[in-house]
């Protein structure tokens, strides 16, 4: 293949903020040579320069995802009888039957949950034609020799999910086993038998309930043979979706961070990867508290891993998390606020304050990039004073650190975090997915403060955003940038703090998330940069909004070659 393309036919976008839209790009080498109309560009190009004709599709840089979990999720669903567009038990029997065929006898067979992950809105198995998950009587028809486990994955709590018979036995379930223990209330038949229907805080990760959890720790989540090729299979996924560049900031251990730099040595990376070590994971079942001994020597660790020399794979920074999130009852908030149980809660620390301040002082001594993992208000209102009693001896303002999620910012904390220097990472799934729940549970002064990008933007911060539990449709998560539509009530939270411009939406998937990130070269379609492409089949910066979602992505390349094709072009 010859290491110079010319595309043409169509419109380019460079998306740096002020290049108006092209005609054309030559691509060489695996970097953007220049864009500009086809008659300058087939100068530049030469003869015998490959040519991809875009047909009235337009080119655009790579989106940029800062908020995946692409590990996590593919490492965690890539083993699992896949019942996400099940329409009925008899669909479900079938796949379970023959997963069964191929899995020795006594060894689990767990199963994703129905409906569309990860927020299970749009469809759930509330959908399939029984209107209910099976229960361990129709499971036991498609197996007696597994233990079978149809999974509750979040954000709704109280949550449902199914055993069969020989789960139940797996797990020591029985009769004799209360009909609810702690939050967790476990269904059965008028002879007092457990029918494999669990229901309360079930989900597999923040369920924040000792019981569960402790069911959960007996059920082989992670299957070590299938977290290589689940995070392939999610590049892929992603590759499908645009997407070229992503930023695992959250929930990273290093054995995580070893599984990219093992794709890496393979050569096998299909995206870009920037990586930020965890100082304490939480939520997860098996999580547990570290010794301030052990915790001392994770942020030691951060900073051994800093690695920023590589194209396709970095390492940077030292990510923190505080409390949790709101469906379970575990976001920090000032005054109470209601758990799932109607209980009154002002959330639950998951770290303590002193290891929160000891990797921020650690941070701004040694150097290392801070990443903060909150969008509460308490968290804002504990987490400020320590940031700005150091801001002045350590120039943190210099330093580009980062805030996740941000999902709820007032004036005041938008204001401080902006003279911080600090930059954002959010999601529009949090009030896509939540935004009803934030206002059942805590009220409607909230929505003030409920994905406010316009007034991160006009506070001067770069945002950028991400799916957070993808892989999601990138083009309606831009889409929801200007609408802040919530799925369940369909209402929009509209007010003077949110929307913000198509351009603007589109550059927080693109240039500003390559700035959050702090990855020079990528981002834009400016020359010199790398070659991360994406091809799309309508601009997306003025097709009618009502259409954004409808975007296919025909094409994907990365430093020049393709990672994804449709095969329409």
């Amino acid at each position: 293949m010859t290491a110079t393309t010319l595309y043409f036919g169509g419109t380019v976008l460079v998306l740096d903020g002020h290049t108006p839209p092209a005609g054309a790009a030559v691509v060489r080498d695996g970097r953007i040579a220049a864009t500009g109309t086809r008659r300058d560009m087939e100068g530049i190009a030469g003869r015998g320069a490959h040519q991809v004709d875009l047909q009235g599709a337009t080119l655009m840089p790579g989106l940029i995802d800062t908020h995946p979990h692409l590990l996590h999720f593919g490492g965690l669903s890539h083993h699992l009888v896949d019942l996400s567009d099940a329409g009925s038990h008899t669909d479900i029997l079938e796949r379970i039957r023959s997963r069964a065929k191929e899995t020795p006898e006594g060894e689990w067979i767990l199963a994703t949950p129905v409906g569309e992950p990860h927020y299970f809105i749009r469809r759930s198995w509330r959908d399939l034609e029984e209107g209910a998950l099976p229960n361990r009587d129709v499971l036991d028809r498609a197996t007696t020799a597994h233990p079978v486990f149809i999974q509750a994955w979040a954000p709704v709590t109280p949550n449902v999910c199914a055993l069969s018979s020989a789960g139940l036995a797996r797990l020591g379930i029985t009769r004799e086993t209360p009909d609810r223990v702690e939050n967790v209330w476990i269904e059965k038949d008028e002879r007092g038998e457990p029918t494999g229907i669990l229901r309360g805080s079930v989900n597999n990760y923040y369920s924040n309930d000792p019981f569960m959890n402790g069911l959960l720790r007996q059920v082989p989540f992670f299957e070590p043979s299938s977290i290589v090729p689940g995070t392939r299979q999610a590049m892929a996924d992603y590759n499908r979706l645009g997407v070229t560049a992503v930023y695992e900031g959250h929930s990273m251990g290093a054995m995580e961070v070893e599984i990219y730099r093992s794709l890496r040595r393979e050569n096998a990376l299909t995206t870009r990867v920037l990586t930020s070590l965890e100082a304490e994971p939480c939520g997860l079942p098996w999580t547990e508290t570290l010794s301030m001994e052990q915790f001392d020597a994770n942020l030691e660790l951060a900073l051994s891993m800093t690695d920023l020399s590589d194209d396709l794979l970095r390492s940077s920074g030292l990510t923190v998390g505080w409390g949790g999130p709101c469906w379970p009852g575990l976001l920090l908030m000032n005054e109470p606020y209601s758990d799932p149980y109607g209980e009154p809660t002002r959330g639950v620390e998951l770290l303590s304050k002193e290891k929160v301040e000891r990797a921020i002082t650690f941070c701004a001594e040694r150097g290392v990039r801070f990443n903060f993992v909150g969008g509460s208000e308490r968290e804002h209102d504990e987490l400020l004073p320590i940031l700005e009693s150091l801001a002045e001896k350590h120039e943190i303002g210099k330093r580009r650190w980062v805030l996740q999620h941000a999902i709820l910012m007032n004036e005041e904390h938008t204001r401080r975090y902006a003279a911080l220097g600090f930059q954002i990472t959010t999601s529009m799934t949090f009030c896509w997915g939540k935004g009803d729940l934030y206002a059942e549970r805590i009220g409607e002064r909230v929505l003030d403060s409920l994905g406010p990008l316009r007034r991160l933007l006009d506070a001067g911060l770069t945002v950028a955003c991400g799916s957070d539990w993808g892989p999601k449709n990138v083009f309606e998560q831009i889409e929801l940038a200007q609408t802040h539509r919530f799925c369940g009530s369909g209402r929009r939270n509209f007010g003077p703090a949110q929307p913000v411009s198509r351009e603007e939406a589109v550059l927080m998937w693109t240039r500003d998330a390559a700035r959050v990130l702090g990855w020079e070269g990528i981002g834009t379609l400016a020359p010199g940069n790398h070659a991360d492409l994406t091809i799309v089949d309508r601009n997306p910066l003025c097709c009618d909004l009502e259409d954004l979602a409808a975007t296919r992505v025909l094409r994907t390349v990365l430093a020049g070659e393709t990672v994804f094709d449709s095969g329409e072009l």
